[in-house]
Parts: structure tokens; C-alpha cells; sequence
């Protein structure tokens, strides 16, 4: 895998994982009371579409367990809608699509190169 994709995979695993621990003990209807929360949580979803749009159609197609039209499209939505940005599918991917993409990109991205 070309070096500057395994960087961009990295970055969408540190802001995956970044996303899942300020979710951590937290209710979906804290997103409506805590603007920090929803302010920070969208913007590490739309970084790892930035990221995942930078990857190569080569490492893409080799990786094909990565959801990459998915991700390119909820960045698209969330870059795209400002202050009509959909909270319960905010929620549902950081809380139900997150953990399985880490999941993925920790087998993708060794140790060594996650700093």
C-alpha cells in the first residue's frame, strides 16, 4: 500500500476513535443539549471523509470492506447542509458504523504507523 494512503487511513482511524470517546457514556439526546458535542463529533465524520476521499481507487478497490461511497457521502451531507444536519444519523454512524470501520482500519494500519 502506497505510504501516503496508509497516512490517510491512519488519520481516519485517529478521528474515528477520537468521535467514539466523546461519545463514550453519552446518550443520543445529548446531542441536543451539548453544541460542543455535536460541533465536534460532525466535524471528526466529515475529517474521515476528507481522508477517505484522498485514498487511492487502489488501495480503495483492495479494501473493498471500507464503505468508501458511504463515507464520500455522509461528508458530502454533512460539509454540504450546515444547520439542517440529520443528529439521529450523526448518532447511528458514530455510534454503529465507527466501531466497525476501526475495527477495519486497525487490521489495515499497523501499529508502526499510527503517530
Amino acid at each position: 500500500m502506497r505510504k501516503d494512503d496508509l497516512i490517510r487511513m491512519w488519520h481516519m482511524l485517529d478521528a474515528a476513535e477520537e468521535a467514539l470517546s466523546f461519545v463514550k457514556n453519552k446518550a443520543r439526546s445529548d446531542l441536543e443539549t451539548d453544541r460542543m458535542l455535536v460541533l465536534s463529533v460532525v466535524k471528526l465524520v466529515e475529517m474521515i471523509g476528507d481522508a477517505a476521499s484522498k485514498v487511492t481507487k487502489e488501495s480503495r478497490d483492495n479494501h473493498q470492506e471500507i464503505p468508501w461511497s458511504s463515507i464520500a457521502a455522509m461528508r458530502k451531507r454533512l460539509k454540504h447542509v450546515y444547520y439542517d444536519i440529520d443528529l439521529d444519523r450523526v448518532w447511528d454512524t458514530v455510534t454503529d458504523d465507527l466501531p466497525t470501520l476501526v475495527s477495519a482500519l486497525r487490521k489495515m494500519v499497523p501499529p508502526e504507523e499510527r503517530s
